[in-house]
């Protein structure tokens, strides 16, 4: 297919702006102020797992509260991403992100104040909402501020900010917790976004192409806000409905059902959604497939380091956080490394080689044992984040680089869903991959060790602890018959934990060869000089 796609030539001629006069809609200041919201949401995307124990003692709550109160959070904000940066391409970029702000610290506010866990859900849908609306804005403002030679680095900074954030989540999660309440964990967001709020009202400038749409395509959004319910709660509910179930297949075939009304819809309407010919890009449609496969990878893969590290080397959150600072670090240093590379030879080499990377650190980690010291785990975790660091900064910037900056907010948003559907997906998978194995290894290995016969219900309970590294050690068991249990449990856990590590770096594989169809966003190079450094 040619390069010169539909997509790249819609971008207009964007004029060159006077010389800016004082601090609004500076690029670099711009990245600081948007940062700062970001920040706010990646951190709490981990953080609140840390604070869900203390709020189901402290509230009362079931274990079905407590897990809405994640479900609720990751429902709204898949299922709102896209719509919201349509909304930022509307009305511009700057107020979307504002409002976005203002509403995500007032619901973790009103989170904290909450004295029934009911209170906490409905808030935490409300800030996946006003979350949607800050993240595709973010990007949409760094796409228009910056010139083509910078937004590399500019987007390498972004990921950056993400990453750290992400992996911080537990560490700050955890000090909040012990050492405050688990109502900090919600307040901090409060004295946070009156920051980001100031510098956003200071320092943002809104940008708006002439062709900006002018009007919304309602049946869309219904649709699409459908086919991404349909998807991701199935993928949610799998390990409780089971995957052969008609529940989890019946929502499976309606997102699918959605999703080709809605492909049909926007071939119909005027001003679509979602322009079908974004994806007549070849870069763009591989971006987006790219950054679903690194989401399946990553975020798959490190939620069973968790299990990992807390519940087989026993250590505490903070401990296990800390264990992590390698993948964190690696993801701050190499993020604006990152946005450097691609800058000068673009970002196929830097993704097809952050890739293999990637699956070769989902190789070592499938060789993880209950023996493994820190040394080791270490350099896992470093290679991991060496590696999706390119691939943070470079699939964002094909994706919205190659859409017309007057849909930037749909690019991000498209950039975002992706990253949530893919983590959906690998997390579900791979907890289904998980939980297979552990079924049919768990009844041998107990027989082995010698250890008393289990009713089908009990052995059924047991998989399910086992699955996430627990030992299912009754009360009153003797020391020696519970210590036999504990080895049982986690050598069965490793050896789950081992196969979907290496389904990821299958994944991780197949993400490299896809990267090879990427390239410059070429409608950032149309739009070299909205902004002056």
């Amino acid at each position: 297919m040619s390069s010169q796609t539909p997509v790249a030539q819609s971008a207009p001629e964007l004029p060159v702006p006077e010389p800016r006069k004082g601090l609004r809609g500076h690029p670099w200041l711009t990245l600081f102020s948007v940062a700062i919201g970001v920040m706010m949401v990646a951190l709490d995307g981990t953080i609140v797992a840390i604070a869900n124990p203390a709020i189901k003692q402290d509230l009362n709550a079931s274990l079905a509260d407590v897990q809405w109160i994640t479900n609720g959070y990751m429902l709204a904000l898949a299922i709102a991403l896209i719509t919201a940066g349509k909304l930022g391409d509307r009305f511009g970029h700057r107020q979307t992100f504002l409002i976005g702000i203002v509403g995500f610290a007032a619901a973790s506010g009103a989170i904290g104040f909450s004295k029934e866990v009911t209170f906490v859900v409905v808030f935490r849908v409300l800030q996946g909402l006003f979350g949607a609306l800050l993240m595709p804005a973010a990007l949409g403002l760094l796409r228009a501020t910056f010139p083509a030679e910078k937004l590399n680095m500019a987007i390498g900074i972004w990921g950056m900010v993400i990453g750290a954030s992400t992996a911080g989540g537990p560490i700050v999660g955890g000090l909040l917790v012990e050492h405050v309440s688990w109502q900090s964990v919600f307040f901090i967001n409060v004295p946070v976004g009156v920051l980001a709020l100031v510098l956003g009202l200071v320092i943002l400038k809104d940008h708006r192409a002439a062709n900006a749409p002018r009007s919304f395509d309602i049946p869309g959004i219904v649709l699409l806000s459908g086919a991404m319910f349909c998807l991701i709660w199935p993928l949610i509910k799998a390990s409780e409905w089971g995957w052969g179930s008609m529940q989890t297949w019946g929502f499976l075939i309606g997102s699918v059902v959605l999703f080709a009304l809605f492909a049909l819809l926007e071939t119909k309407v005027r001003e679509p959604l979602i322009p079908l010919r974004m994806f007549r890009s070849v870069p763009l449609t591989a971006g987006t497939v790219l950054m679903v496969l690194m989401a399946f990878a990553f975020m798959g893969g490190l939620f069973f380091v968790t299990f990992y590290l807390q519940n087989v080397h026993g250590m505490s959150p903070v401990d296990s956080g800390l264990h992590l600072l390698p993948l964190t670090g690696m993801m701050i240093v190499g993020s604006p490394l990152a946005g450097a590379l691609i800058t000068k030879f673009g970002p196929r080499i830097p993704l097809v080689g952050g890739m293999v990377l990637t699956a070769v650190a989902m190789y070592g980690m499938s060789g993880l044992d209950t023996e493994t010291g820190t040394v080791l785990m270490s350099i896992w975790f470093a290679l991991l984040g060496l590696g999706l660091a390119p691939v943070m900064v470079g699939a964002t910037e094909v994706i919205v680089g190659n859409a017309p900056l007057e849909l930037s907010g749909v690019a991000g948003g498209l950039q975002q869903a992706a990253m949530q559907v893919g983590g959906s997906l690998g997390t579900a998978v791979l907890g289904a991959v998980m939980a297979s194995r552990v079924e049919n290894d768990l009844p041998g290995n107990w027989k082995d060790a010698g250890l008393p016969a289990v009713d089908p219900k009990q052995l059924s309970q047991a998989s399910d602890a086992v699955s996430a590294g627990f030992a299912p050690v009754p009360p009153n068991t003797p020391p020696v018959i519970g210590q036999k249990i504990v080895a049982v449990a986690h050598d069965t856990f490793i050896s789950g934990m081992g196969l979907a590590f290496a389904v990821a770096c299958g994944v991780a594989v197949v993400a490299a060869v896809v990267a090879l169809f990427t390239k410059r966003g070429e409608n950032a190079e149309a739009g070299a000089g909205v902004g002056h450094i």
